[in-house]
């Protein structure tokens, strides 16, 4: 059943087995996974089955440096299928060193296992629609997938791990009839959760307010409480709460918010590639079920120890789109088209080079010279992309010479005082908005600068070409600060860990300190990987609606203790 929350009569107080805070696919796929134990599940979603520029405005709150980080209401939506209605699909499994306590990066290591997992990620590539569980080029398509660098052999990357890609999934949209029809679900959109009300002793949640306009509230009892309201308004929620647990919930060790992280990203140096143009490949293999799968350059394990780095991929890419020195019709064509295009992607198009007139003209002739290039690009791109069920990735584009530049995707290490708190300004409920202090740090710079040297280094050896800076990108952490925090990938603020002293939440993800309120989603992450985090979002809620669906049926509820 999915209905409003409008419908609900004021001051109502509405009982469930199971309440879900968030309605993204952290939530989404906890509630149906669950659905199986024949328990009721509420599931409360802030948003509805539309954006809505008024509950969008709920996101709103103040950074502390905006050269650094996006504004709040970015790259988040208050909508039926979270922060998957907006992305692009990226479908990677975490790293098993990406468990581990690595001497060399302080605050690392997870309570779990890689193995822990890894046995989770099948089911969510089901659940993102992105494919066989396959992460191997030589094995994800019929006859292995195509070289990046034809004859390149390095010895401290990887060459063989891809990416997947989902259609991409909007799981509220994909999922909503899945959700109306489960006979023991209940979704309640335009559902504000303002406050978590601790029992008296503080070792429980009693029940949630929620808001669903100024005038209409009501109460929301349950016999566990999940949290999958991502990395930013988790935290703000367990802060807010904290009129038994001063400080806020779990917050005990003033751990909730800490550790925020995002990933190091952005473009980088330009490479020569030596010999013929099909000896280089930067685009997508179809898999047989019609996956479009993609090779990585990733930096080994054995180099990340070596070195003391964290972990990084790199990705070969078509020269910047906002220098019109590439004389290629399609890019200028995406530059002039900006202003179409969505915030998160025309951020990155245009964040290095200041807008002047003599820019925009040369990228219009760029345009009308090119323009049979422009015009298939263009075609392939509406084919592809706009009228496909399952969308062409990104812009690939082949450059007139071999030139390419280099996408890096690089793990940001774990930070305390990079964080989410509470601002002074508050939303139209009366509850503060959050401010973010995102800071990085100098091993994260060094993870780029040194991962590019050596890549650089290995290219020259075996001859395959020459990876070099600009003048502009000399010093790395100028790079790195032309992107900031990578988009909307909000990690660690609610941190998984061996202890209260170390985390806020368990290995079974449960706030520690209170006995029915678990958190879903990457805010519980330790670290962050270099991979993007959904697909690993959807396993971890997985698992975790197996560990509830053990506790649900050997823990009578209170309805069943009371009757």
């Amino acid at each position: 059943m999915i209905q409003s929350a409008n419908d609900i009569v004021c001051d109502t107080v509405v009982q469930a087995n199971i309440c879900i805070v968030g309605g993204g696919p952290a939530g989404i796929t906890l509630a149906l996974e669950l659905a199986k134990t024949g328990k009721s599940i509420l599931l409360l979603e802030s948003g509805g089955e539309m954006p809505s520029a008024d509950t969008q405005a709920l996101n709103a709150g103040e950074v502390a440096d905006e050269r650094l980080h996006s504004p709040p209401d970015r790259y988040r939506q208050r909508v039926l299928g979270g922060g998957t209605s907006i992305w692009g699909g990226r479908c990677v499994p975490f790293d098993p060193i990406d468990f581990n306590n690595r001497p060399w990066i302080d605050h690392s290591g997870w309570p779990i296992s890689y193995d822990e997992v890894e046995r989770h990620y099948a089911a969510a590539n089901t659940w993102c629609e992105a494919g066989e569980y396959e992460y191997d080029a030589r094995l994800a398509t019929p006859g292995g997938m195509r070289p990046v660098l034809r004859g390149f052999a390095p010895l401290h990357f990887d060459t063989n791990g891809i990416e997947r890609f989902s259609c991409p999934t909007n799981f509220g949209d994909r999922y909503r009839a899945r959700l109306r029809s489960a006979p023991n679900v209940r979704v309640l959109l335009s559902a504000t959760v303002t406050r978590l009300r601790a029992a008296r002793d503080g070792s429980r949640i009693d029940s949630v307010d929620v808001r669903a306009t100024q005038d209409n509230s009501f109460s929301v009892t349950a016999d566990q409480f999940v949290l999958a309201m991502g990395g930013m308004e988790t935290p703000r929620l367990l802060l807010t709460s904290d009129d038994v647990h001063a400080g806020g919930i779990g917050n005990a060790n003033d751990l909730v918010g800490r550790f925020y992280m995002c990933h190091i990203a952005g473009t980088i140096g330009s490479l020569r590639v030596n010999g013929a143009s099909d000896a280089v490949w930067h685009g997508y293999d179809l898999a047989a079920d019609g996956t479009y799968c993609r090779r990585r350059i990733a930096l080994r394990p054995t180099a990340q120890a070596s070195m003391g780095l964290g972990n990084a991929v790199f990705r070969l890419h078509h020269p910047r789109i906002a220098d019109p020195r590439h004389g290629t019709g399609p890019l200028s064509a995406i530059f002039l088209a900006q202003r179409f295009i969505s915030y998160e992607y025309a951020k990155r198009l245009v964040s290095d080079v200041p807008p002047s007139y003599r820019t925009w003209l040369r990228h219009g002739m760029n345009a009308v010279i090119d323009s049979p290039s422009t015009a298939r690009f263009l075609f392939h791109w509406l084919k592809a992309r706009t009228l496909a069920d399952r969308k062409f990735p990104s812009v690939i584009i082949r450059p007139r010479t071999n030139l390419f530049s280099l996408d890096f995707h690089a793990e940001q290490v774990p930070n305390p005082d990079s964080r989410i708190g509470l601002g002074s300004g508050v939303d139209r409920f009366g509850n503060r908005q959050i401010r973010v202090d995102w800071r990085y740090g100098r091993q994260d710079v060094e993870t780029v600068a040194k991962s590019f040297d050596l890549l650089s280094q290995e290219l020259a050896d075996q001859s395959i070409g020459r990876l070099s800076l600009a003048s502009d990108e000399i010093d790395i952490e100028t790079v790195v600060r032309r992107d900031g925090a990578y988009g909307g990938h909000h990690i660690g603020t609610a941190r998984m860990g061996s202890g209260a002293r170390s985390g806020v939440v368990d290995r079974d993800c449960k706030v520690f300190g209170v006995n029915n309120l678990y958190v879903a989603g990457s805010s519980t992450f330790p670290t962050s990987s270099q991979a993007n985090p959904t697909l690993t979002i959807v396993a971890m809620a997985v698992r975790l609606a197996k560990h509830l669906g053990r506790v649900v049926t050997q823990v009578p509820s209170i309805q069943e203790a009371v009757s």
